[in-house]
């Protein structure tokens, strides 16, 4: 008898150590690169998801993801951008990881024409996964530079592209989305900016993101209030992490944020986003700040990404571990 029960004693341990691992293995990794660890900066947009079968896709690259050779990227399978604003696509980008300072940071190094996302993609035999008509020029900048155009790929709104197990769809922003003389080069992109005109790349977007432990994550790109966050990112998806952008004046700013959040998405957790601001001193948020603004008025958990600081979701977007 006792033998059978140190058996079922062991057995048990090791079930239980079982559903520990697939417990884990069935978390969402979500890993800000900002311009400061431990901060939430002034440009920081840039997130790194993690499913729970290895797929990576990376958010927004912006301008402080230090180029292709970031140590911090790893593997990249799909990068999204919302739009073509070069603070997200990447018309210039850090040297280094946390060159310079959270307030005054070090943007010396030039992506232009080619963009930060496109040398990224190029670099890690990506796919770059965009709506409206952006992949059109995606897929040309990749040609142009011995890449493959068909890794730039289309996600147009109310349509879906599963990419390593990841289902990913556009939704609407409200927003700008030209794409700057700059990024076009030559005598076309001279013109242009002569004109003081960008280059139609159709409607900024959003993102869904539905991930293979179940959390649907709502990335709400530069936007003002649509009532699609109610009708479609809440009524057809049913988000439940929001990664929302407060910036005011280009973006909602908090309080408009927090209606966003508490009375048309109605997600379980949101990490904020896009402040444009220094929000955090020594990894705890400024008092006054519009990331403590938002904080006080939304109704759920917020989380602030503070640079290369891992966050662990399950399906319902609890936060298991790395938020503090």
């Amino acid at each position: 008898m006792r033998l059978k029960a140190l058996t079922l004693a062991i057995i048990g341990l090791g079930l239980a150590g079982y559903a520990g691992q697939s417990a884990s293995a069935a978390e969402v990794k979500v890993t800000p690169l900002g311009l400061m660890k431990g901060e939430f900066c002034k440009f920081d947009r840039a997130l790194l998801f993690e499913d729970p079968n290895g797929t990576r896709l990376l958010y927004d690259a912006g301008r402080t993801v230090a180029g292709a050779d970031d140590p911090r990227l790893g593997k990249i399978d799909v990068l999204l951008v919302s739009h073509m604003h070069g603070d997200h696509v990447g018309d210039k980008h850090q040297p280094a990881p946390n060159a310079g300072g959270c307030a005054k940071p070090d943007l010396s190094t030039g992506s232009l024409p080619n963009t930060n996302t496109v040398n990224i993609a190029l670099a890690k035999n990506a796919k770059i996964v965009t709506g409206s008509e952006m992949p059109r020029f995606f897929g040309v900048k990749l040609k142009a530079l011995g890449g493959n155009p068909k890794n730039s790929q289309l996600a147009r709104f109310g349509a879906s592209r599963d990419v390593g197990g990841v289902k990913i769809t556009t939704v609407p922003a409200a927003h700008s989305n030209a794409v700057s003389p700059a990024m076009i080069g030559g005598d076309r992109g001279k013109m242009l900016a002569a004109a003081g005109l960008g280059a139609y790349a159709g409607p900024p977007t959003g993102y869904v993101l539905t991930f293979t432990n179940g959390l649907v994550v709502y990335l709400s790109g530069d936007t003002g209030i649509t009532a699609e966050q109610d009708s479609v990112v809440r009524g057809h998806y049913g988000a439940k992490l929001v990664v929302i952008n407060i910036g005011n004046v280009f973006t909602t700013g908090p309080t408009e944020a927090a209606y966003v959040i508490n009375d048309l998405v109605k997600p379980n957790a949101v990490i904020v986003s896009h402040a444009n601001e220094t929000a955090t001193k020594g990894g705890k948020v400024v008092a006054g700040t519009k990331t403590d603004t938002f904080i006080k008025a939304a109704k759920v958990p917020v989380h602030v990404p503070l640079s290369e600081a891992t966050m662990s979701f399950d399906g319902n977007a609890k936060c298991v571990a790395g938020c503090g």
